[in-house]
């Protein structure tokens, strides 16, 4: 089952993707990376975890679904200067690797929007060589908790959930990583959680203000005005929720993220 990406590739969703690091989006998996690893990074998007395994391995497979989504990857890495990253447009669903090609496969904040998250598992697992990692790590949208709890943000939420689904992702994937794990045949599975929290003034002023301009002008918000979920007015609303959730004071979000590191 193919599914449509919700986010895509708006400046404003480009720097909320950039910002994510090795270490803020893959730390559980980094003690486990060794010098003479090779790795493929699933959905690397615009590459900057990408870019950050790739100094501490051999060599780094970027793959993303398109040629276009691809070449976000790939101007990191070049501004980086790091020659040890080479590049595949790939569906996680049907890799184009032979089997047991990679020492571990990594995928973050993938298997949400993919139609088929087991199958795209059963993928990661067959291009694994024995005794290497699958890793995955995906937030879970339900279990987003936010201060003050306004109206504007609970309805950005139930919107969310409803293109998202539309579009045939799992928007509450983190709770989920463990059973598509156990239904794709990986039985040596380490789980664990791990959380944004942007409480500060300016994390609040960076994630609030992003969400004030994606919600109006991503691929989302096109999309929730095509299907009719939203009119101009809800998301403007939206918009104004997020600016004021930014402005206050107490303002807090915590967003959690389910992960798995598997055995093969």
């Amino acid at each position: 089952m193919d599914a449509v990406y919700t986010h895509g590739h708006h400046e404003s969703v480009l720097r909320s993707h950039r910002w994510r690091t090795a270490a803020n989006s893959a730390a559980y998996l980094l003690p486990h990376l060794l010098p003479h690893m090779t790795v493929l990074d699933v959905g690397s998007g615009p590459g900057t975890i990408t870019a950050d395994l790739a100094t501490r391995v051999r060599h780094v497979t970027a793959s993303e679904v398109t040629p276009e989504a691809l070449e976000l990857a790939r101007a990191e890495v070049a501004a980086r200067g790091l020659d040890n990253v080479d590049f595949a447009v790939a569906d996680a669903q049907a890799l184009d690797f032979a089997d047991g090609a990679f020492c571990v496969v990594h995928a973050h904040q993938v298997l949400q929007h993919v139609g088929d998250p087991v199958a795209a598992l059963r993928e990661m697992r067959r291009v694994t060589r024995p005794g290497g990692i699958v890793a995955a790590r995906d937030s879970d949208y339900a279990a987003f908790a936010w201060y003050p709890r306004l109206p504007a943000l609970d309805d950005w939420m139930a919107l969310y959930q409803r293109v998202a689904r539309g579009n045939g992702g799992e928007p509450d994937a983190g709770r989920r990583l463990l059973s598509w794990a156990r239904a794709a045949g990986l039985d040596d599975v380490t789980c664990s959680a791990s959380v944004w929290c942007f409480a500060t003034p300016e994390d609040r002023a960076w994630w609030g203000g992003m969400w004030a301009e994606r919600v109006l002008r991503s691929e989302m918000a096109r999309q929730a005005l095509d299907r009719g979920a939203a009119t101009e007015e809800d998301l403007r609303r939206m918009s104004e929720g997020w600016r004021e959730w930014a402005a206050a004071e107490d303002g807090w979000l915590s967003i959690t993220h389910g992960e798995i590191l598997c055995r093969v």
